[in-house]
């Protein structure tokens, strides 16, 4: 019986860490291949049926190699911890994590940044591969995805400051949700943000988002020089910290309401 017992629980536990896998999997390819192709589509349709040479200084294949590339770096951005912490928030579950050795920002990001690592590695890997294929540098792509993983702690920071929402405001959802469709399309994941007018670009250079994709991909095709990634490097690093006090703020004040709530 007790061997019986054990084999059933072992095959569960197999077909649990399967079905997880799949899933994993499925959730990868939706996220990275669908939104390609749809900007596939577009290019052709634009260059090959339309007849367009050039579009904002970038033609046919400069098109595709950025699609190409910022698929790397735009799986790497995501992640949903802002609204883990707003329905810890919401439903007072927060509480259990008030006497961990660490704050439960730092803690739901760790938790969780696993699963971005592995898919920041398999997608160096895979921009390693295409920089042999396609003759581009290697040692861009690492510093590429260097400042790609830096944007996805600031996306974190931003959201875990947005969360605090949920202090005040029980369906906080709706916020992150903007928030979301904002980061992706002012991070060039829908497209190259260079395609922007000249009058208007100043609405993603204010922002950090354009250092979760577009930064990154073009410093990978070689149209950054290393000056001005370095010059990113910098302005990155003044988001941390400006988003690192913005937690603490926010943080401050909203567990000052939460405490009083419990009371």
């Amino acid at each position: 019986m007790k061997f019986e017992w054990r084999l059933a629980a072992l095959k569960n536990g197999f077909q649990d860490a399967t079905a997880y896998q799949i899933e994993f999997l499925f959730e990868i390819l939706g996220s990275a291949f669908v939104p390609a192709a749809i900007q596939w589509v577009l290019w052709y349709a634009l260059f090959q049926t339309g007849g367009a040479t050039e579009i904002g200084g970038m033609g046919y294949q400069d098109m595709v190699f950025y699609t190409m590339v910022s698929l790397l770096f735009s799986q790497i951005r995501g992640g949903d911890h802002d609204f883990e912490l707003g329905e810890l928030i919401r439903n007072g579950q927060l509480s259990n994590y008030l006497l961990r050795p660490v704050s439960v920002v730092e803690f739901i990001y760790i938790r969780g940044v696993a699963p971005r690592l592995f898919i920041a590695l398999l997608c160096l890997s895979i921009g390693v591969f295409l920089g042999f294929l396609f003759d581009f540098s290697v040692l861009r792509m690492f510093g590429a995805m260097l400042l790609a993983l830096i944007g996805n702690i600031i996306h974190y920071q931003i959201g875990a400051s947005l969360a605090t929402a949920a202090f005040y405001w029980e369906e906080a959802y709706s916020i992150f949700m903007v928030k979301n469709m904002l980061v992706s399309f002012l991070s060039g994941e829908l497209i190259p943000l260079n395609l922007f007018p000249e009058k208007m670009q100043w609405i993603w250079k204010c922002t950090p988002f354009y250092l979760y994709v577009y930064g990154p991909t073009q410093y990978a095709l070689g149209r950054w020089t290393h000056e001005e990634y370095l010059f990113q490097l910098g302005v990155a690093a003044l988001w941390l910290f400006g988003a690192w006090a913005m937690i603490k703020l926010s943080w401050g004040v909203g567990m000052k309401r939460y405490l009083s709530l419990g009371g």
